[in-house]
C-alpha cells in the first residue's frame, strides 16, 4: 500500500515570558488573590492620586514666596520652603562662605562608595583610595591646614554628616561584627562569654541611650579636657551598636554552613583562619546578603538620632532651619517630604545593589 502523507497539526506559539505584559500577568494577575489586590490598589489610586497630584504639582507653589504660599495654603503644597531653605537643610550650620568644602567632600565620598560598589574597580588600590578620600574628606570639613579656615565639628551637619556617619559606621562595624560572630562560636569560654555579653548588652538598649551615654556620660569618667570630640564619641557609639546587630546576622550565616565542610577542611590540614577565610565566611556572608543590607539601611536611617546630642544631620538641619524662621514653620510637611525623598533615594539604591549582589551570588552557585 502506498504511504499517505498526513501533516502534523501546528503547535501553538510559545508564550512570551519576557517583557512588560508577561511581567504584569505574572506579578499583578498571577492568581485571584493578586488580581483582587491589584484591582483594589488601582481603585484607591484612581480615587486619591488626582487629589494628591493636584496638591503636590498643579496647585503647588515652587517659588520662595511667603505671600503665594499663604494664598495656596490648604489647596496646594508650598515647595518654596525647599527653595528657600535647601542650603541649610543639605549643609546645616556650616559657614555659608565655606560651603563649597562640604559639597566637594560629599561628592568625593559618594564617588568612593560608587567605585567601591562597582566590580571592575575591586583592585588592590581600592584600600589606599579609601584612606586618601577619607583623609581629604576630614581635611575639607575640619580645615586648619592648607589655608582652610578651621570649622568645629559641632557646625557640621546636613547630608555630609549623614553620609559620613553611615559610611564609617558600616565600614568600621562590619569587621567587628565578623570577629564577634566568630567569637560567639568559639570553643574558648572566655572569648565566647565576652562576645555574648557585648552583643546582649548592646542589643538590650536603644541607640538613643548609647548616643546619650557616649555624649554626656562618658566625659564624666575622664579628666577635664581629655574627652574625645563629640563627633568621635557618637561615631564610636553608632559603630558598636551596629556591630552588635550585624554580628547576630553574620552568626546566622555561619550556622547555616554544614559542619562536614569544616571537618573536611581540617582533614586537609587547613588552619582555623584559613578555613574561615576560604570556606566558611564566603558562603556565610553570601547567605545573609539581604539581612546585612537591611542592617546597612537601618544604620543610614538611624543617623537621624544624633540630633539628641546636638549634631544636626539631615533631619536635624531641617528642623533647625524651620525652628529658626517662624515664617516658614507652617510648611514643615513639604520639608519633611523633601528629606524623605532623599532618604528614599539612598535606601532604594542600597536595596537595588543588594539585589544585584544576590544575582551574582546565584550565578556562582549555579556553576
Amino acid at each position: 500500500m502506498a504511504a499517505v502523507f498526513q501533516p502534523i497539526a501546528p503547535r501553538p506559539a510559545p508564550v512570551k515570558t519576557e517583557g512588560f505584559v508577561p511581567w504584569v500577568r505574572r506579578n499583578l494577575f498571577g492568581d485571584w488573590k493578586s488580581t483582587v489586590t491589584t484591582l483594589a490598589l488601582a481603585a484607591i489610586a484612581v480615587i486619591y492620586l488626582p487629589g494628591l497630584a493636584n496638591w503636590a504639582i498643579f496647585r503647588a507653589v515652587f517659588e520662595p514666596s511667603l505671600s503665594e504660599c499663604a494664598a495656596a495654603r490648604g489647596v496646594g503644597a508650598c515647595w518654596g520652603v525647599v527653595a528657600e531653605k535647601y542650603r541649610f537643610i543639605i549643609l546645616g550650620r556650616y559657614p555659608f562662605e565655606q560651603q563649597w568644602r562640604p559639597e566637594i567632600a560629599t561628592v568625593l565620598l559618594l564617588g568612593l562608595l560608587v567605585v567601591s560598589c562597582t566590580r571592575r574597580f575591586w583592585r588592590i588600590w581600592l584600600a589606599p583610595l579609601w584612606i586618601v578620600v577619607l583623609a581629604a574628606f576630614f581635611v575639607l570639613m575640619s580645615g586648619g591646614v592648607l589655608g582652610l579656615t578651621p570649622v568645629p565639628t559641632d557646625l557640621w551637619g546636613g547630608l555630609p554628616l549623614t553620609i559620613m556617619l553611615a559610611t564609617l559606621g558600616v565600614v568600621l562595624a562590619f569587621p567587628i561584627a565578623v570577629l564577634v560572630a566568630l567569637g560567639r562560636r568559639s570553643h574558648l569560654p572566655a572569648i565566647r562569654s565576652l562576645c555574648i555579653v557585648y552583643v546582649e548588652l548592646i542589643r538590650g538598649v536603644p541607640l538613643i541611650s548609647v548616643l546619650f551615654m557616649a555624649s554626656f556620660l562618658f566625659p564624666l569618667f575622664v579628666p577635664v579636657g581629655k574627652s574625645p570630640d563629640v563627633l568621635l564619641r557618637v561615631l564610636v557609639g553608632i559603630t558598636l551598636f551596629a556591630a552588635a546587630y550585624l554580628a547576630e546576622t553574620v552568626r546566622g550565616g555561619l550556622q547555616a554552613i554544614p559542619k562536614g565542610q569544616i571537618e573536611a577542611a581540617a582533614s586537609l590540614g587547613l588552619t582555623y583562619w584559613q578555613t574561615q577565610r576560604k570556606i566558611v565566611l564566603p558562603q556565610a556572608l553570601a547567605i545573609v546578603v539581604p539581612a546585612v543590607m537591611n542592617n546597612f539601611i537601618a544604620i543610614f536611617k538611624d543617623t537621624s538620632l544624633v540630633t539628641i546630642v546636638s549634631l544636626y544631620e539631615l533631619t536635624g538641619s531641617m528642623q533647625l532651619a524651620l525652628n529658626s524662621d517662624a515664617d516658614w514653620r507652617p510648611y514643615k510637611i513639604e520639608a519633611y517630604f523633601f528629606i524623605a525623598m532623599i532618604y528614599f533615594a539612598f535606601c532604594f539604591a542600597m536595596s537595588r545593589y543588594s539585589l544585584w549582589i544576590e544575582k551574582q551570588v546565584g550565578l556562582s552557585r549555579n556553576r
